[in-house]
């Protein structure tokens, strides 16, 4: 049995979130079954009622907004309690073709991908500025270098997950989940593939972000954090070593000057130079110490994924005992009738 749950992070979402419900499929070949889960990031409008009366299996409301990544954390731990094999994040705004979740799952089901991401084929889409298409390709492109896989679309928010990929992947961003989610899938080494998707024209204006210098400047924020938190040692070292390189200069300054008899004039040269390579070295070492805290997270990653696997096996005998109980009850049922 093979079990999808599709979740969805709104906010003020009670106007769009009806026609969003009702795209979604409600049968896929190699799924058992589908369930919908929305999340109410501290709406101010009757996003959680429409959910419930438009059939939503679950609903999970936060008392205030606490932003993208959070809504899409909390609906990850939802969606693995509710014993989901393969998760799907949508958007509430109705960007997204429902239809296309069979395409998205179609590689988890086949066992050929951990993580699928919906490509919305930014650079032909006709429902985006030329300024977002352009700022889409390079976000793209660092983000592919940043985590060494190859994903057109980085930003998507249209992509599925295995059971076994969101409990290895731990969002600790703020902002947004969709470039931290790519960078730790690449560390990790989790299969990642992308697929071609549909979409909609959005006319309200964004919910995440009040601006695009605000949108550029979070997210470059958001990869260099996600990105130094995976690759200690490389970032601390290169920094340091850059240090090391421009300190090497006055110091070469000052004994270029010694050496034909005018050193005593030039010892700020030394000076700054020297003081610029002990950063340097200071820095890498501050590279090694980060490295250790490194391998201590994977440790604790490792330690929860456990504790996460110990709750699912724990959980399997509680509703296979439940399942027991009610045929039982159904045939005792069924004897005093007859």
């Amino acid at each position: 049995m093979t079990k999808l749950i599709v979740q969805i992070p709104c906010l003020n979402e009670s106007e769009t979130l009806p026609n969003t419900l009702a795209r979604l499929p409600r049968r896929i070949e190699g799924i058992t079954t589908i369930e919908y889960l929305v999340i109410d990031d501290g709406s101010t409008d009757d996003t959680a009622g429409v959910a419930k009366r438009m059939g939503a299996h679950h609903v999970v409301r936060h008392r205030s907004n606490r932003g993208l990544a959070t809504a899409f954390r909390t609906g990850i731990d939802a969606a693995l309690a509710a014993g989901a094999d393969i998760i799907v994040n949508t958007d509430g705004d109705g960007q997204y073709e429902g239809e296309d979740i069979a395409d998205l799952v179609a590689p988890i089901i086949a066992g050929d991908a951990d993580v699928v991401i919906g490509d919305r084929g930014v650079s032909q889409n006709a429902h985006f500025s030329s300024l977002k298409r352009l700022l889409q390709r390079i976000g793209s492109g660092v983000v592919q270098s940043l985590a060494g896989v190859e994903v057109p679309d980085a930003v998507s928010g249209f992509r599925a997950l295995s059971r076994e990929a969101a409990q290895r992947i731990n969002i600790t961003t703020e902002f947004s989940y969709t470039t931290d989610m790519l960078i730790q899938a690449g560390r990790k080494r989790l299969a990642l593939v992308s697929v071609p998707v549909r979409t909609h024209k959005v006319e309200r204006p964004s919910r995440l972000f009040s601006s695009i210098p605000r949108f550029i400047t979070q997210t470059g924020i958001t990869m260099v954090r996600t990105y130094t938190t995976h690759n200690p040692l490389r970032v601390f070292c290169a920094t340091g070593f850059v240090i090391a390189v421009v300190g090497l200069i006055p110091i070469a300054r000052f004994l270029w000057f010694w050496m034909i008899g005018q050193g005593d004039g030039h010892i700020q040269s030394l000076v700054l130079g020297g003081s610029l390579l002990v950063l340097g070295v200071l820095v890498g070492l501050m590279g090694i110490i980060a490295d250790l805290i490194g391998t201590n997270r994977k440790l604790l990653e490792t330690t929860l994924l456990r504790l996460r696997e110990l709750e699912n096996q724990q959980r399997e005998p509680t509703a296979a005992s439940r399942e027991k109980t009610n045929w039982q009850n159904g045939e005792d049922k069924g004897r005093r009738v007859s």
